[in-house]
C-alpha cells in the first residue's frame, strides 16, 4: 500500500480485499460485528429501518438478516458498499457527518467502528442522532482516547498486524464520558460498557495465522481500550 495519511479513506480502497477475506486484515472487524449485532434486537413492526453508518464492506449484514430490518448502509468508499449490497444491504453513498437519510426514518442506527474516524464528531453525532426515530436504539462501538489506548491500539496493534499501518488516527478517539454528552444534547441517552476480543482468537489470528479463528468480542469491566454503547431516543414512537 502506498504511504497515506492516517485515517486517510482512500486506504479502504486498497484493502477492499480485506473486507471478506477469513483470516485478513479486517478480522477483528468481523467480531465486532457480531458483537454489535447481538445488542440489536428483532424488528418490532413491518419494515423497520436499520441505518448501517459507515457500512464498510457490510459485515454486519449476516448476523441481522434474520432479524426483520430493512438493512441501509451508508459509506464513503463505493467499492465497500458494493460489497455490502451482495450481501443483502441496500447501499447509500454519503458522509456520516450529511447522512442522505430522512429525519427519523430509522428504528435502529448502528454506528460501529466509525466514530474514531470522523473529524467532525459534533457533526456525526447530531446525524446519528437526526435520522433515528423517537423511541429508536442506537448501538455504537469505538476507541477510547488515553495512552493506553493509543498504545495498544495504533503502536502496538499495528505492528502486530491487528490494525492496518496508517488506519487509525489516535487523535480522533473518543472518551466515553465526552461521546454520552453529545449524544445526550440531541436527546439520546447512552450506556457505555467496556469490551475486548477473546486471546484464543487474537492468538489464532496473529500468531498461528489460522482463517477461522474462532475469535469473539466480549464484555469487560473496563472501558479503557474499546467500549460499546447503547442509547434511546427520547420520545414515543408515532
Amino acid at each position: 500500500m502506498r504511504s497515506m495519511a492516517r485515517n486517510d479513506p482512500r486506504q479502504y480502497d486498497e484493502l477492499a480485499d480485506q473486507w471478506w477475506r477469513p483470516g485478513g486484515s479486517f478480522e477483528m472487524l468481523h467480531w465486532l460485528a457480531a458483537a454489535r449485532a447481538a445488542l440489536i434486537p428483532p424488528a418490532d413492526r413491518p419494515g423497520a429501518v436499520l441505518v448501517d453508518a459507515g457500512c464498510g464492506g457490510g459485515l454486519l449484514a449476516p448476523h441481522v438478516g434474520g432479524k426483520g430490518y430493512r438493512h441501509v448502509g451508508v459509506d464513503l468508499r463505493r467499492e465497500g458498499l458494493r460489497q455490502a449490497a451482495e450481501h443483502g444491504v441496500r447501499p447509500v453513498n454519503g458522509d456520516v457527518t450529511a447522512l442522505p437519510i430522512a429525519t427519523g426514518a430509522a428504528d435502529v442506527v448502528a454506528a460501529g467502528e466509525i466514530l474514531e474516524h470522523v473529524t467532525d464528531l459534533p457533526a456525526t453525532v447530531a446525524e446519528l442522532a437526526r435520522v433515528l426515530r423517537p423511541g429508536g436504539l442506537l448501538v455504537l462501538d469505538t476507541v477510547n482516547d488515553n495512552a493506553l489506548s493509543r498504545f495498544i491500539t495504533v503502536t502496538a496493534g499495528e505492528w502486530l498486524g491487528f490494525a492496518p499501518p496508517h488506519l487509525h488516527d489516535p487523535a480522533l478517539f473518543v472518551r466515553p464520558r465526552r461521546l454520552i454528552a453529545e449524544f445526550a444534547r440531541h436527546g439520546v441517552r447512552v450506556e457505555v460498557r467496556g469490551a475486548r476480543p477473546t486471546m484464543t482468537g487474537l492468538f489464532r489470528w496473529r500468531v498461528l495465522r489460522r482463517e477461522r479463528t474462532g475469535g469473539r468480542i466480549v464484555r469487560s469491566g473496563l472501558t479503557t481500550v474499546l467500549y460499546q454503547g447503547t442509547g434511546r431516543k427520547e420520545g414515543e414512537r408515532s
